[in-house]
């Protein structure tokens, strides 16, 4: 392991606010996603039935800072995961905290699990994390929802009004941007927005709380159904749910 300025904080947060630093020192475009970045992009905004412990921080980086940051990464105290990053290493990276039991997780210019996500022209919006609708996408697109997932969506709507722009809202526009060129991504979207609405009557609210996160469930699911719809949408949504239209992603143990 090679000699690093200051060791791994114990406190996640404290933590990915030193690698930020790290990476802003080095002009990288590495942004947070996954909980962490909610946790970011809500502030206090977040609420407190949805601020659950992070575990692991993920970052989505540009291709051209991959081995940038696989340097910048071990330098500040982690190990790699050396025959993951050898198989892998093209699209993703994977590094361990061994002392406290986390890992880090680079996804590398694409964000790739049941659905490709191409992120990386988004990594310019933020310093810090990607924009809040990339970071919605990167949960919606996970087809077997899990309670954290499913918490992690609610908190990030109930913090963001939905908007076609990015200025500290969803972008519904992006959204649909992306769905309207990929029939099995608005796919997944509509089952989990719909699993949301579900759900709502279930969560730890209150009737104005859940009447707000159904409304933004609606607008992102409307903005969706409008969008302009590609030839290869079209095509794609004539075969229907008849053929699988996800990828199964690889199991890599985390805690998310």
């Amino acid at each position: 392991m090679a000699a690093h300025a200051t060791p791994i904080e114990p406190d996640i947060d404290a933590e990915a606010r030193r690698l930020l630093d790290l990476i802003a020192g080095q002009d990288l475009q590495a942004r947070l996603i996954g909980g962490m970045a909610i946790r970011l992009l809500a502030g206090p905004r977040l609420h407190p039935a949805y601020d659950r412990v992070v575990g692991d921080l993920d970052f989505l980086l540009p291709r051209r800072d991959g081995r940038a940051f696989e340097a910048l990464v071990t330098d500040a105290g982690y190990a790699p995961d050396e025959q993951f990053n050898a198989l892998h290493g093209h699209r993703r990276l994977l590094f361990h905290d061994e002392h406290h039991g986390r890992q880090i997780d680079g996804f590398v210019e694409s964000f790739e699990m049941c659905h490709r996500l191409p992120l990386s022209e988004r990594l310019t919006e933020r310093e810090d994390t990607l924009p809040a609708a990339e970071v919605l996408m990167t949960k919606l697109q996970i087809v077997d929802l899990n309670v954290k997932d499913r918490s992690d969506l609610y908190g990030l709507l109930l913090s963001h009004e939905t908007a076609a722009h990015d200025d500290g809202v969803i972008n519904v526009a992006r959204v649909a941007e992306l769905t309207g060129n990929d029939w099995g991504l608005q796919h997944t979207f509509e089952l989990n927005l719909g699993r949301l609405r579900e759900g709502l009557e279930d969560e730890p609210l209150d009737p104005p709380e859940i009447e707000t996160l159904r409304g933004r469930i609606d607008e992102l699911a409307d903005a969706m159904e409008a969008a302009p719809k590609s030839r290869r949408w079209r095509l794609r949504a004539k075969v229907g749910d008849r053929k699988r239209w996800y990828e199964e992603p690889e199991e890599v143990e985390r805690e998310g």
